[in-house]
């Protein structure tokens, strides 16, 4: 008879597939519409578009992943279904920091020469961020395989058996170096981004309460808008990294109710944080209410 916890965790599990793929799937049939319609895309859709499609990527991931763990299908760590996975999670990951730095440069004010230039060019830069996120993780996932494949196995093996026990000797201290840096760059680039676009509007939005009219100043729920849903994306993308560096550790050596709790931490960011974009996006946000309006007047 299976466990309670396991039965929570295989429900769970597929509602924020669901919402995930439905969430980041509207994201993707809203721009797509419109670059349809008016035969161009501005950067920001595009970036949204781009990210939305490796959401939907990583969410099919992930509720394979959650079957493999709860012994539903068969699931082999080898090298090809680990490089998948890299890259796909490396690719999602990145966009998501030049998202938070789009934010950032659109809607900070900081006097800074260099910030000033990013601001201005920010939106020109976007198709070649893309380009150039896609090609990173492609090479790093392929240069990485062997080395993540290990590493993975540990993992796996220790998720499964609590005396397994495999050999780590064959990865060199430069190369596991090499994936520590490539699994903290994007990370401290989002929390600079982040706490810069955080402080902005923090000292904005005080700015404006501290005025006669600051109360009163439609321009204040927008502020307080932005600074909320900053925040929310922070907490996210933080708790995400720390899922993946437990997962990765021999924190967590056997399949218990804290281990899938952590796991479906994990998969619930790319669901949830897709869930505030739609929210907080002006268009989006029409077009989600319109697509249930016709679903009323449907039945």
């Amino acid at each position: 008879m299976l466990k309670l916890y396991i039965i929570a965790h295989l429900i769970f599990s597929v509602i924020q597939f669901l919402v995930g793929v439905l969430a980041n799937g509207f994201i993707v049939v809203v721009n797509g519409t419109d670059l349809i319609r008016r035969r161009k895309m501005v950067p920001f859709d595009l970036l949204l578009c781009c990210l939305a499609t490796f959401r939907i990527g990583l969410q099919m991931v992930m509720i394979f992943i959650n079957l493999a763990v709860l012994s539903l299908i068969e699931f082999s760590p080898v090298p090809e279904n680990i490089t998948i996975f890299m890259y796909v999670h490396a690719s999602e990951v990145w966009l998501a920091t030049w998202l938070s730095v789009f934010y950032c440069a659109k809607i900070a004010n900081i006097a800074n020469p260099l910030f000033f230039w990013l601001k201005l060019r920010i939106s020109k830069l976007v198709p070649w961020l893309i380009c150039g996120t896609l090609t990173y993780s492609f090479l790093t996932s392929v240069f990485h395989r062997n080395h993540a494949w290990i590493i993975s196995q540990i993992s796996w093996l220790g998720f499964f058996s609590q005396n397994a026990t495999t050999q780590i000797e064959d990865i060199s201290a430069l190369q596991f170096a090499l994936l520590l840096i490539e699994f903290i760059l994007p990370l401290f680039i989002f929390l600079i981004s982040a706490l810069l676009l955080i402080f902005s509007l923090g000292r904005h939005t005080q700015q404006m309460r501290s005025t006669e009219m600051g109360t009163r100043n439609p321009g204040m729920s927008v502020y307080i808008s932005a600074l909320l849903s900053i925040l929310s994306f922070l907490i996210l993308y933080l708790s995400q990294y720390m899922m993946a560096a437990l997962g990765f550790s021999e924190i967590f050596k056997i399949k218990n109710s804290i281990t899938l709790f952590c796991i479906l931490l994990f998969g619930s960011y790319p669901s949830v944080h897709s869930v505030i974009l739609i929210l907080g996006n002006p268009k989006l946000k029409q077009n989600a209410k319109k697509f249930f309006l016709y679903s009323k007047c449907c039945q």
